[in-house]
C-alpha cells in the first residue's frame, strides 16, 4: 500500500512537472474499481496481467496510483504493496511489490509509464522500503531503465512469490532503494 498523503503529487519525483495532456496523478479510491478493471482488461486479454475482480481493486484501492484525465478517465495505473513480513529476508527494512502496471494504448510512449514508476519509487522511498520487486511477462525495458535487474523468484517476498504462476513465464525484477 502507498501511504496516503494530503497531496498525491507529493509522491512524484517532480511534482510540478506536467503530465502528458494535463493528466494528473492521484491515489485511487474504492469507487475507481470499475475503471481499474476496464483499464486493465486489454492487458488481461494479452496475458500480461492476471484477471482480478472489481472487489479486489476496491479492497486494494489504496495500493494504486492512477493517472486521470481532466474529465475523469483513467489512462494509467500502478500499484505498490508493502510486504513487511519480508523484512527478515531483505534486511531490516520491508520489501515492496509493484503490480498491475497499465498505461492505456493511446498514452503509451508519452512518458506516462515513467512518471507512474517514478512516483511509485518515490512512495517506496518515503516508506523506507529496502527493495522493490515486480514480475513482467513483457520486455521489462522501462523497469530495467529505472535500475531494476532480473532476480530469482526465491529472492522476492515469499508470500508474493508463491502467487506467481510459472506457466505465465514472468520474469522477476528487483531494485534496491
Amino acid at each position: 500500500m502507498i501511504t496516503a498523503t494530503p497531496d498525491p503529487t507529493a509522491l512524484t519525483d517532480t511534482p510540478d512537472a506536467p503530465l502528458p495532456d494535463a493528466l494528473r496523478l492521484r491515489r485511487a479510491a474504492p469507487g475507481d474499481a470499475a475503471a481499474l478493471v476496464a483499464l486493465s482488461e486489454p492487458f488481461v486479454r494479452s496475458g500480461a496481467l492476471r484477471r482480478r475482480p472489481p472487489a479486489v481493486y476496491a479492497a486494494r484501492a489504496a495500493d494504486f496510483l492512477v493517472a486521470e484525465e481532466p474529465e475523469g478517465a483513467l489512462r494509467g495505473c500502478l500499484a505498490l504493496r508493502v510486504h513487511p513480513d519480508a523484512a527478515d529476508d531483505h534486511g531490516p527494512t520491508a520489501a515492496g511489490v509493484l503490480y498491475n502496471f497499465c498505461v492505456a494504448r493511446q498514452r503509451q510512449g508519452s512518458g506516462l509509464g515513467a512518471r507512474l514508476l517514478g512516483a511509485a519509487l518515490a512512495g517506496a522511498r518515503a516508506q523506507s522500503l529496502g527493495v522493490l520487486f515486480t514480475a513482467t511477462t513483457g520486455s521489462g525495458r522501462l523497469f530495467l531503465r529505472h535500475g531494476f535487474a532480473p532476480v530469482r523468484p526465491a529472492a522476492a517476498p515469499r508470500a508474493w512469490a508463491r502467487t506467481l504462476d510459472p506457466r505465465r513465464g514472468a520474469r522477476v525484477l528487483a531494485r534496491a532503494l
